[in-house]
């Protein structure tokens, strides 16, 4: 009769030293292998994403303020302008806190108190840029001025955290954001209102989307 060994394998005669040299089966390592590289692509901030989202609410929402400050006898944004551009900016600010939560998430080297900190940091920073416009305001400021020093310390405010959030999660996706923002506020505030609004849209957008294609390029090449 032939025996049994303890895991159900039948036993022989040969020595169980044997059996544990067989060579392990192919499908269940190409299965380990398909494992990690999921694991992989979940751990990834998707440059592809960023850079998408952002130059769409950049495109849209600077083309609706520049469109309706074309009409505005004081050459700013008006209501809906604002309306479409806050409404676009919170959508992809809400994507990209998400993605970079899930990407992130038991990365080594970070813990739930940086990440609250870093969220935290959001409020502090709108909270001051606030301040300063409302500061501007009572100092009798034109609109037009008051433009300018909203929209540029609010993309600063934006750019300084992105870029701080690629140094932290070693992410150069997101620190070339947080670059492209600040240089692009940069240059539309050396432009008069409302075409500062336009070089927002076509350079701040445009320049974002076509990241988003060369990244989605690079992705398909590698």
């Amino acid at each position: 009769m032939d025996r049994t060994d303890p895991r159900g394998v039948p036993d022989d005669g040969a020595p169980l030293a044997d059996l544990d040299d067989a060579p392990p089966d192919p499908r269940a390592g190409l299965a380990i292998v398909a494992a990690q590289q999921r694991r992989v692509r979940d751990s990834d901030v998707d440059d592809r994403l960023l850079f998408g989202v952002w130059g769409v609410a950049w495109l849209v929402g600077y083309a609706a303020q520049w469109w309706t400050a074309t009409a505005s006898p004081t050459r700013t944004a008006t209501g809906q302008g604002g309306l479409v551009f806050a409404a676009v900016a919170v959508a992809a600010l809400v994507v990209t806190l998400v993605h970079i939560a899930r990407a992130t998430h038991g990365v080594a080297g970070t813990s739930r108190q940086v990440g609250m900190m870093y969220g935290w940091a959001w409020s502090i920073g709108f909270f001051g840029q606030g301040l300063i416009v409302a500061g501007v305001v009572g100092a009798g400021a034109s609109p037009e001025i008051i433009a300018i020093v909203a929209n540029g310390a609010a993309c600063l405010v934006v750019g300084l955290l992105y870029m701080a959030g690629g140094a932290l999660w070693q992410q150069l996706s997101l620190f070339l954001i947080g670059a492209w923002m600040i240089a692009t506020a940069a240059a539309a505030s050396l432009v008069a209102m409302p075409d500062g609004y336009l070089v927002m849209s076509l350079a701040g957008g445009g320049g974002m989307l076509v990241a988003c294609l060369l990244a989605a390029l690079h992705r398909r090449r590698v």
